[in-house]
């Protein structure tokens, strides 16, 4: 195989193994057409899929491509002991169908399994140009060749990246959602109240505070006992009392006084005369 055509198959089977998780060793299933032809040109199939994917193969054959061969009697019996080494793949039919109809039902509209279709059959070919993500190999003039990706895998490759960009449902889960921010609403504004003059109280008098009141009414009760001009001062409570805390005051500093003076004549009188 050329350098160029390596590069070109290597980087076909990246995207598909990158895009839609292939993986080796490859999955192939080959039809009865190719294993007669292989057998015609003399192709050691399983080194030609290895050097084309340029990893590990894993061949396979379907029980309904297996039938074909068999009908077609002993001059095909190279072709049938070279099918016989491939791994059999059940296609869960219970009666023969046609190969092109059997690999086509395998394969499915998903390509679910990721096979490799080995096919020489046209139309079996043109059908699976419309599923995405399938890989065709055939035989052209006894060089192996694996077709270019069709409008569906790119396609589906770019849907891939796109989603692959965006986060998943446990990202999602974990990121804490933020509360929606209201916007202001936009209107006439009000004045500036500091720069408002404040309005007038018609009722001063009912809007006074408690301590004004306080201060008033204990302002107005000493006008009450005082003297009035013409009229004499009536004795009142107070004064009584005022009168007995000063007798009191009186009576203790005289009482004071006359234990000082009984002291001092009592030293006096201890105190002998000194002879003359």
């Amino acid at each position: 195989m050329r350098q160029k055509r390596a590069k070109t198959y290597r980087k076909l089977m990246h995207l598909y193994s990158l895009s839609f998780g292939f993986r080796q060793p490859y999955q192939i299933l080959v039809d009865s057409e190719m294993c007669q032809i292989a057998v015609d040109a003399k192709l050691d199939l399983i080194k030609q899929f290895s050097t084309v994917l340029q990893g590990n193969v894993k061949p396979m054959i379907t029980q309904c491509c297996m039938h074909e061969l068999y009908l077609q009697g002993k001059v095909r019996q190279p072709a049938v002991d070279l099918a016989k080494t491939f791994e059999r793949r059940k296609c869960n039919h219970r009666e023969a169908i046609p190969g092109d109809e059997c690999l086509s039902s395998v394969v499915g509209d998903t390509n679910k399994h990721r096979y490799v279709v080995a096919t020489q059959s046209q139309s079996l070919r043109n059908g699976l140009r419309i599923i995405p993500a399938v890989p065709v190999i055939h035989i052209n003039r006894a060089v192996m060749v694996l077709e270019p990706p069709n409008e569906a895998t790119l396609k589906a490759k770019e849907l891939v990246g796109v989603q692959s960009l965006r986060p998943s449902a446990p990202e999602l889960a974990t990121v804490p959602q933020d509360k929606p921010v209201l916007k202001k609403r936009k209107g006439p504004k009000g004045p500036n109240p500091l720069s408002v003059k404040k309005k007038k109280n018609p009722n001063p008098a009912a809007s006074a505070r408690p301590s004004q009141k306080s201060k008033a009414e204990s302002s107005d009760a000493p006008l009450s006992t005082a003297e009035l001009p013409g009229q004499k001062r009536k004795r009142d409570f107070q004064d009584d009392k005022r009168e007995e805390q000063c007798v009191e005051m009186t009576d203790a500093a005289q009482s004071i006084a006359s234990t000082r003076t009984r002291k001092r004549r009592r030293k006096a009188a201890a105190i002998p005369s000194l002879p003359s």
